[in-house]
């Protein structure tokens, strides 16, 4: 029953929301956060009742009621306001008035790992960084896939993780900024929403917000067109935790980064934690001024390095078990060689393959998955030649590129030959007699021994292991 001053939602006023409003925001719902979700968590839900500005959603349980509030409320005030101004807040109830199918304590939900704990169940436009932790206006959405459980740990972004988890877990600023920064692909982002995560588990109170540099820029922009600095910085100067990837975005722009400037001494002043990633180390951005530069520098840098075979073989057993499928370790090697500088796409190759044996049939094999991804295999072997791994090992031995294919043995020569040769092996898709003739119409079985004897000593000789690897990632980046 409605009381005296509300409306059902169902009703005619078109001034004050109604059904097709609500259809309306479960279809973006729906397309922001995927097919699974929505089934689990929007489709339940239930509009109810209206009265002044504030919309009553009913939900069949108490547990949907707390993870809703933490997860979405704030994202379905937002888009139903786009679509009726009037509607300022959203309260989610328990009760009858959930006439969606229900869901019964053994059918129920799981949260996934990481999850918030719950959260007030009403949600307002002007205090929403009180409930959800993540303004609207600021903050991206944050991908429940990227918490610490599902981040796959080696040597190369070791340090990265471990400062990563020492910033999520303090209640205390340990490195001020903390910045991440590696190639495409290799986790950056993935720590971000972990360490967002973790905090806002620990201290749900904590008032984290985590968006792009573009998303900053812009936020700037509109201010500063709208005359509304003031409130911008309130905003940002009033937070907890300041997340801010792909800072490399702001190079070149003097006036964002200047706002930035002041924005960062403004919360280091205070004692707030700020967490950064760029594709490249702050002495290495350009076009940034030299006193934000600094600014950048100042707390502790930490870089993620381009993955070993390997952890993009632990990657891939990760992503199998994932998956639900039995993959061939034979395959996830092939493809922990083949495709070596992007996770993402490594994990999408091994995505496409499980996804064709399940629907259209038949074993994964080497066969299988070298036709399935012909175009993936073509574009990195374009990425990286022989002649540029010769190259690029010849100058930092100080050789010359023609004694990687001559007849001389000695030493000096054939150390750095056996390099190029070990490299050619593990950064490209060249087959042992394809390498072979490219230093000199070489054996195979010379690349073979070149192989083996590049792992032993990289063992056994910590000076050779570190210039191996680190043209490794020279040649990967």
């Amino acid at each position: 029953m409605v009381s005296r001053g509300s409306r059902s939602v169902t009703g005619a006023d078109k001034s004050t929301g109604d059904q097709a409003e609500w259809d309306r925001v479960k279809t973006r719902l729906k397309q922001e956060f995927g097919e699974s979700a929505f089934k689990s968590w929007v489709k339940p839900i239930t509009a109810s009742v209206l009265r002044d500005g504030e919309v009553e959603l009913m939900v069949p349980t108490r547990f949907m009621r707390d993870w809703i509030s933490t997860h979405y409320a704030e994202r379905i005030r937002a888009l139903w306001n786009g679509e009726n101004p009037h509607i300022r807040k959203v309260v989610l109830k328990i009760g009858a008035g959930a006439r969606e199918k229900r869901v019964s304590p053994s059918t129920k939900p799981v949260a996934p790992t990481g999850a918030a704990r719950a959260r007030p169940t009403s949600i307002d436009s002007r205090s929403s960084k009180m409930t959800s932790g993540l303004g609207t206006d600021l903050s991206a959405p944050l991908d429940s896939r990227y918490i610490f459980e599902n981040f796959v740990v080696g040597k190369p972004n070791e340090f990265a993780y471990a400062a990563a988890k020492r910033v999520a877990d303090s209640d205390q600023v340990s490195f001020n900024p903390l910045f991440l920064y590696g190639g495409v692909g290799l986790g950056k982002t993935h720590l971000m929403h972990a360490i967002a995560w973790e905090i806002r588990q620990r201290t749900p109170t904590r008032h984290v917000v985590y968006l792009s540099a573009e998303k900053f820029m812009y936020s700037f922009v509109r201010a500063l067109r709208n005359q509304d600095m003031v409130s911008f910085k309130e905003q940002f100067r009033s937070v907890d935790v300041l997340m801010i990837d792909d800072v490399q975005f702001i190079s070149g722009k003097d006036s964002t980064q200047e706002e930035f400037f002041h924005t960062f001494n403004a919360l280091v002043d205070q004692g707030r934690q700020i967490v950064l990633s760029a594709d490249k180390s702050p002495s290495n951005l350009e076009e940034i001024s030299d006193r934000l530069r600094s600014r950048l520098s100042s707390g502790l840098v930490a870089d993620l390095h381009p993955t070993t075979f390997e952890l993009r073989l632990g990657i891939l057993d990760a992503k199998a078990d994932h998956l639900g499928a039995p993959v061939p370790q034979k395959v996830k090697e092939f493809l922990a060689h083949k495709i070596n500088s992007n996770v993402r796409e490594l994990e999408g190759a091994l995505t496409r393959l499980v996804a064709h044996a399940q629907l259209v049939g038949g074993a994964l094999t080497m066969e299988t998955a070298q036709d399935l991804l012909q175009d993936l295999l073509r574009a990195h072997d374009r990425r990286l030649t022989m002649e540029e791994i010769q190259k690029r090992v010849a100058e930092h031995f100080k050789i010359r590129v023609s004694d990687m294919s001559s007849a001389r043995r000695s030493r000096v020569v054939a150390r750095p030959r056996q390099v190029a040769m070990y490299l050619s092996k593990q950064l490209t898709s060249r087959s042992l007699p394809e390498i072979g003739r490219a230093f000199g119409g070489r054996d195979h079985t010379t690349v073979m021994h070149a192989v083996r004897k590049v792992e032993e000593l990289s063992k056994s000789d910590s000076a050779f292991a570190e210039d191996v690897e680190l043209l490794t990632r020279m040649l990967e980046g």
